[in-house]
Parts: C-alpha cells; sequence; structure tokens
C-alpha cells in the first residue's frame, strides 16, 4: 500500500512558494510548443515518428532566462522552467495525432478542411487533457518507483541541472548539494548549433540543390528491381540517433524486407505475367522499384503495421485493466477540501473533468463536420478515457518512443468501422467521420501519454499539478489552432496539378460534381488563375480516381494529385516535387476502405499479417519492423545510421567511465542526458523547420526554384551526373562525424 511506501521528497518541497505560473514563461512555453508542433508534424508526414519535445523545450528554456538574468532581468525559478517545458510539449503530441489520422482524408478522395483539422485536434488535445487529471495520483504518484516515464525522469534531472540560484536556495537539503546548472547551459548552446547545423544543411541541399538528397543504387540481373537508397536529411540522422540502435536497426531491416526481398520475388515471378496483375494496373515488366511498392507491397506493409499495433495492444490489456479499476477508484474518491491538500498534490477540480467530460460530448455532438450523435460521442470520451488510460501506463513503462499510439487508433477504427457497417454508414461520407472519430481519441492517447511525461517531471521537481494542467492547456489549444493550417499549406505546396489532354477530359455525372469552386493553389496557380468546379472520382474507371478540376462543361482538365500521398511528383514546367507519405494515415485509410466499401486486397494485407506474427513467434517486436516494410527504404537508412551513431556513441562513454560499472539501462540513461541527444534535437528542429519553410516559400519562387534546378543539373556534379549519389553522401557523412564528435564527449554530472 502507498502507506508503507518512504515518503518522496521532491526537489522543491510542497511549503515552498516559489515562483510557478507566471506570463513570460506560459508564454515561452506556448511559442517552443508550436515550433516544435510544425516541426513534428512535417516530421510525422515524412516517416511516421516523432520524438520526445520536452528535453529540447527545457534546455532552451534554461538558456533563454539565463540569457535574460545576464541582461539585467529575472532568471526562471526551476518551476517556471517547468511551465515552459509542460506547455511546450503539447504541440508535439497533438502533431503526431493530426499527423496519423487527417491526412487520410485526402488519401479517401475527400477534401481536407482546416475547420475539421482544427476541431479535432482542440476536442482530442482537451480529452487527453481532462482524462489525465483523475489519474495523476493512481499512476504518477502511488506507483512512482514502477512506473518509471523515461522521458519525463530524463527532464527532470535535466531541470535540476539547470536550476536557478533562487531555486536551489528553495530545494530541500538532500537535493540542493547536488545541484549544478552548467550541464544544461552548455546543452542549450548544443542544441542551437544542432538546430543552425540542420537549418543550413537542409537550405542548401534542398532550396538550392547543393547535392542529391536521395541517393540510390537499383540492382540488375540477380536481384531484379531490389534498390537502396537514402533520405540524407539531418532530421532523420537526429531521429535515429534519438530512438538509438535497437529501434532503428529493427525499423530498417523491415525496409530491407520490402526493397532486397519482397520486391525483387514479386519482379521474379511477375514479370512473364501478360498484362497487369490486381491491384496493379501495368504489367509487372515494366514497373520499376518504387512502382511495385506502390501496387503490391505497400499493402503488405499495411497488414503488418496493423497487426503488429493490435498486438502491442493486446500485450498491455492487463495494464487497460488495472488503469481503468485505478482510474474509476480515483473518480468515485470525489475532491478532497482544497485547503487540506499540500500544493504538490493540488489537481484541478473533479468538477472539471466532469463538466469538460459533458462539455466535450455536447462540443461533438453539435459539431456539423462529424456527423456524430450524443451516443457516438459519449462512445468517444469512453475510448478517450480508455487509451490515455493505456498511453500513459505504457509511457511509464516504456516511454513515449515506443508508445503504439496508431495500434489503439486502428483499434479505435476497428471497432468504429464495425459499428459502422452493422448500422449501415457505408457510403462515402461516412468514411470521414469515422477517421475523425478515431483521429480525436488518437489526439487524445498522445496527448495524454504527453501530458503523464510531464505530470512525472513536475512530481519530481515539485510542481503543482494545477498550474501544470493550466499550461498544458493553454499549449496544446494554441498548437491546435495552428497544426490545421500548417498541413493544409505542407499539402498545397507539393500539390501537382496534371494537365489532362482534350481528346482524354472524361465528364463527371451531374450529381457527384461538387456546387463550390476553387483556383489552383500552390506554384501552378500563377499560370493559371480560374476557378473550376470539383470532382472527387473514385473508381478508376476511365481514368486514375482522385480529385479533378472541371470546367463549365463538368469535364476534368487536371487531376489534383494532393501532396500528401501523391503519385506524380513533377510538376508540367519539369519542376521536381516531393511528396509526403503519411505512412500511418495511409494505413488509417486502408482500414476505413477496407471494412466499409470491402475494396483491400486481402490476400497481400494478410501476408503482411503473418509477416508480424511471425517476428513476434520469433521474439522480435513486430511494430518498428512493421513500419520499416511499410516506409521507403530511403527513410529507414538515415535512421539506421543514426543508431549505429548513439551505439558509436554510448560505447565511447561507457569506455570513459570504466569504473562506474554502468548497466545497459544505465547507460542508456547517461546517453539520454549526454550532448548527442541535444545535437540531435537541434538536428531535427532545424532540418524540419527548414523543410517546412521551404514548403511553404515554393508559391512565391517557383520559378526561380526551377531556375536553380535546371543549373544545378548541368553544373552541380553533387545534384546531376555518374557520380552524384556517391558525391552526395560526402556532406552527410560530415554532419554524422559533427554529431558523433560531439556525442561521444562524456555527459558531466553533478558535482
Amino acid at each position: 500500500m502507498a502507506e508503507h511506501k518512504p515518503p518522496f521528497e521532491p526537489f522543491i518541497p510542497a511549503s515552498s512558494k516559489l515562483r510557478e505560473l507566471t506570463p513570460l514563461p506560459l508564454v515561452v512555453g506556448t511559442l517552443l510548443g508550436m515550433v516544435f508542433g510544425a516541426s513534428s508534424l512535417y516530421l510525422v508526414l515524412k516517416v511516421g515518428l516523432t520524438v520526445s519535445a520536452s528535453i529540447p523545450v527545457a534546455v532552451i528554456s534554461i538558456t533563454f532566462f539565463r540569457i535574460l538574468s545576464k541582461l539585467g532581468l529575472k532568471n526562471a525559478t526551476i518551476l517556471e522552467n517547468n511551465v515552459v517545458q509542460t506547455a511546450g510539449s503539447a504541440g508535439e503530441s497533438i502533431a503526431f495525432g493530426v499527423g496519423v489520422t487527417m491526412p487520410a482524408i485526402l488519401i479517401l478522395g475527400f477534401d481536407l478542411e482546416v475547420l475539421r483539422v482544427t476541431l479535432v485536434a482542440v476536442l482530442g488535445s482537451l480529452l487527453g487533457i481532462l482524462m489525465m487529471i483523475p489519474l495523476r495520483r493512481a499512476l504518477i504518484v502511488e506507483q512512482h518507483g514502477t512506473l518509471k516515464y523515461p522521458e519525463g525522469t530524463a527532464c527532470a534531472e535535466v531541470l535540476k541541472a539547470g536550476a536557478s540560484e533562487e531555486s536551489i536556495a528553495e530545494a530541500s537539503a538532500a537535493h540542493a548539494a547536488a545541484a549544478d546548472g552548467r550541464d544544461a547551459g552548455q546543452g542549450g548552446k548544443t542544441i542551437f548549433l544542432g538546430f543552425g547545423i540542420g537549418l543550413v544543411y537542409k537550405a542548401v541541399m534542398v532550396a538550392l540543390r547543393g547535392w542529391k538528397d536521395v541517393p540510390e543504387k537499383i540492382f540488375g540481373a540477380g536481384l531484379k528491381a531490389g534498390s537502396v537508397s537514402a533520405e540524407i536529411s539531418p532530421e532523420l540522422l537526429g531521429v535515429g540517433y534519438i530512438i538509438g540502435p535497437r529501434i532503428a536497426s529493427t525499423m530498417c531491416a523491415g525496409g530491407v524486407l520490402a526493397y532486397l526481398v519482397l520486391i525483387p520475388a514479386i519482379k521474379f515471378f511477375g514479370e512473364h505475367i501478360p498484362g497487369p496483375l490486381s491491384p496493379g494496373t501495368i504489367p509487372i515488366a515494366e514497373m520499376g522499384p518504387h512502382q511495385i511498392r506502390g501496387a503490391y507491397v505497400l499493402y503488405i506493409g499495411a497488414g503488418a503495421v496493423a497487426a503488429g499495433g493490435i498486438i502491442s495492444l493486446a500485450r498491455s490489456l492487463p495494464t487497460i485493466w488495472s488503469g481503468i479499476r485505478a482510474g474509476l477508484r480515483d473518480f468515485r474518491g470525489g475532491d478532497k477540501a482544497r485547503g487540506d491538500v499540500p500544493r504538490t498534490e493540488r489537481d484541478l477540480s473533479m468538477k472539471v473533468v466532469l463538466v469538460g467530460a459533458l462539455a466535450l460530448i455536447v462540443a461533438i455532438t453539435l459539431s456539423p463536420p462529424l456527423h456524430m450523435n450524443v451516443a457516438g460521442a459519449a462512445l468517444i470520451v469512453v475510448f478517450g478515457f480508455l487509451f490515455v488510460t493505456v498511453s500513459s501506463r505504457l509511457c511509464g513503462e516504456i516511454g513515449s518512443s515506443s508508445n503504439p499510439i496508431s495500434g489503439m487508433t486502428v483499434a479505435t477504427l476497428l471497432l468504429t468501422c464495425g459499428a459502422f457497417l452493422l448500422i449501415g454508414w457505408t457510403a462515402p461520407p461516412y468514411y470521414v467521420t469515422a477517421l475523425s472519430v478515431g483521429a480525436i481519441v488518437c489526439i487524445a492517447a498522445s496527448n495524454g501519454g504527453a501530458t503523464s511525461q510531464d505530470l512525472k517531471t513536475g512530481f519530481l521537481v515539485g510542481a503543482t499539478p494545477k498550474a501544470q494542467q493550466i499550461s498544458i492547456v493553454v499549449g496544446a489549444l494554441a498548437s491546435a489552432l495552428i497544426l490545421g493550417p500548417i498541413l493544409l499549406r505542407l499539402n498545397d505546396s507539393a500539390t501537382v496539378y496534371v494537365p489532362i489532354a482534350a481528346d482524354q477530359r472524361t465528364c463527371a455525372p451531374a450529381e457527384e460534381i461538387g456546387g463550390s469552386r476553387e483556383a489552383l493553389a500552390g506554384p501552378q496557380a500563377k499560370d493559371d488563375s480560374g476557378t473550376y468546379r470539383t470532382w472527387h472520382k473514385r473508381t478508376a474507371e476511365g481514368g486514375e480516381p482522385g480529385k479533378y478540376l472541371l470546367d463549365d462543361a463538368g469535364c476534368a482538365v487536371y487531376l489534383a494529385d494532393p501532396g500528401i500521398n501523391g503519385t506524380h511528383t513533377t510538376r508540367p514546367d519539369g519542376s521536381r516535387v516531393t511528396k509526403f507519405d503519411a505512412p500511418k494515415a495511409t494505413l488509417m485509410s486502408y482500414i476505413i476502405k477496407g471494412i466499409l466499401n470491402r475494396e483491400l486486397p486481402w490476400g497481400l494485407v494478410l501476408i503482411g499479417v503473418m509477416i508480424a506474427v511471425v517476428l513476434e513467434m520469433s521474439g522480435i517486436p513486430s511494430l518498428a519492423f512493421a513500419v520499416g516494410v511499410y516506409l521507403p527504404l530511403s527513410s529507414s537508412t538515415p535512421i539506421l545510421a543514426g543508431g549505429f551513431l548513439r551505439w558509436l556513441a554510448d560505447r565511447a562513454i561507457e569506455r570513459r567511465s570504466p569504473d562506474r560499472k554502468l548497466t545497459e539501462e544505465e547507460l542508456a540513461a547517461e546517453g539520454d542526458k549526454s550532448p548527442g541527444v541535444m545535437l540531435a534535437s537541434g538536428y531535427i528542429a532545424g532540418g524540419a523547420i527548414a523543410g517546412i519553410v521551404i514548403a511553404f516559400v515554393a508559391g512565391l519562387f517557383g520559378d526561380l526554384q526551377t531556375q536553380i534546378e535546371d543549373w544545378a543539373k548541368v553544373h552541380n556534379p553533387l545534384f546531376e551526373g555518374p557520380w552524384s549519389d556517391s558525391l552526395s553522401l560526402v556532406p552527410f557523412a560530415l554532419i554524422a562525424g559533427v554529431l558523433y564528435g560531439i556525442a561521444a564527449r562524456a555527459p558531466k554530472r553533478a558535482s
């Protein structure tokens, strides 16, 4: 029982009146949350992964307020820095939920509305925060020592290392002697260095076409259609370093299976088949590696990811049940007399939770874009409580990076689509309704997990839970409001309008033509300022399915190939476009279509399911491997490089501390506090922000971009030519060398 545990003593005792929820830290945290939310959205669209923002935000906060103190202003207290990281972590978790669900609307053939994205983000984030309020005491306090919450614990160590003199003076005696602020200040410089390197590298590579961004080698006879490639970006290198060698290598192994086993096997057995083999639309003999992947391997990968997610969820069923029981006990406990509760135990009132849950049910019911009744809205809240509990427990056990949020979303979609099928809701508009339900629950689970890590940090440093809960509400709402416009802008910037030849134009049935008119977006808008009617073609008869722009007679003028999960990578002027694969959003769309429309090639999906089963039987966690099967190998190889650098750096740290006899867990914890993680976080932020800025300004400088690319093709051997694939690896090797050189330094320890 909890009363038999030795009393826990936080860094700042409950009796302290140290400054905490003040305006400037709240504003700084909210702004940082928006920046990291934007970069995380970009990352999840590229590779389906994000990394925790709490530690980078905490380090930036400590550094920022130290600079202010040197200018004559007050330095932040440890509790104010905790408010910054709490508000700042919300953007990353919401971005993950938005990025793995909302792009599926485009993939399903519908328009992505900014109102829907914003509404889903706001409702999901509030649901996740509200459900964590009654769970805090059960999971964070009562199970302290059992549930580790690794990211939250590491963030607390960073905050304690960067504590101001004022905070150290208020610290309990056991903690004050160990406080040392030098590491976090140095960590801030390292993050900014990484940010600068990532930003400049990505800008030169992508905007100025300094070198080829995806070097590739396609094999010939003996391994026909097999290929290896690498998207040599700083953000993927940083992701690999942070997630470590085990997950990075498992993920890349999935890519090796797809590109060096499955694709060559399909080519070998299928190239002599006359005509196309469904679901492909051209003969396999005419397909290259990427076409084979799009026609067949994607479905195998989708089956593996779905199975891996469900298996991960099934493993956590005991955790689900114990979490539900603890949550219900906490609900029954009611509010304590507020005056008798120590500062470090003061949550938002249970009345806020109950009124907030009812308000969410009303909001979901009354929101026209969601098309949901009261029973469905109540079910969403129940699902939210269920999966927030699961997410928080899993974050406590295995950390946020390994938390199978997408598996929980798959389970939600399976239940939702199954219910829709039973009541006859199978028309295309219900696809979006089912996806919106899954998105709200996904965002709630993701934000609930991040909130629990923040609350663990606060528990360790002696924060006021109520102040943290208010901070994360503010940070979450601010991030939720900007992610929708950013998502739409990223899609528009990479949308290709494919002209339809006059003699090949298909005319749409009158009843399927949209009522509103639409203009071209992105770089092509400058060449055509006209407005067109829209048609969402959902069958392959008479041309590929997708969104078409129609003339006044109702005949197709352009195919609007979306920037997210589109297939056309060259505009009519010859300029190249980099699409966003949105791997997990594509999986969600496959599940919805497969159940409601019965269009999924189940034979290929079941092959993927059996791959996941074989891995689990072999003792290998299948989810990371399955994501590797699904993603392009080019996304996994730089992640593998980052994981390998982490392995080398951890070995260097171990050699420099032979007297400490570190276990693997302790070595990983030391590595998490090393300069390498800080530099890798900077790489991620710098590369992702550069990608977002480049995407946003592409429409303004389309002509200049084309001219730069044309010049590079002729004059730059790193971008085009017989040696471009090899030469382009040199800049990547340089930033990898910088990462290893800084990472291999043994981290300073508190004196």
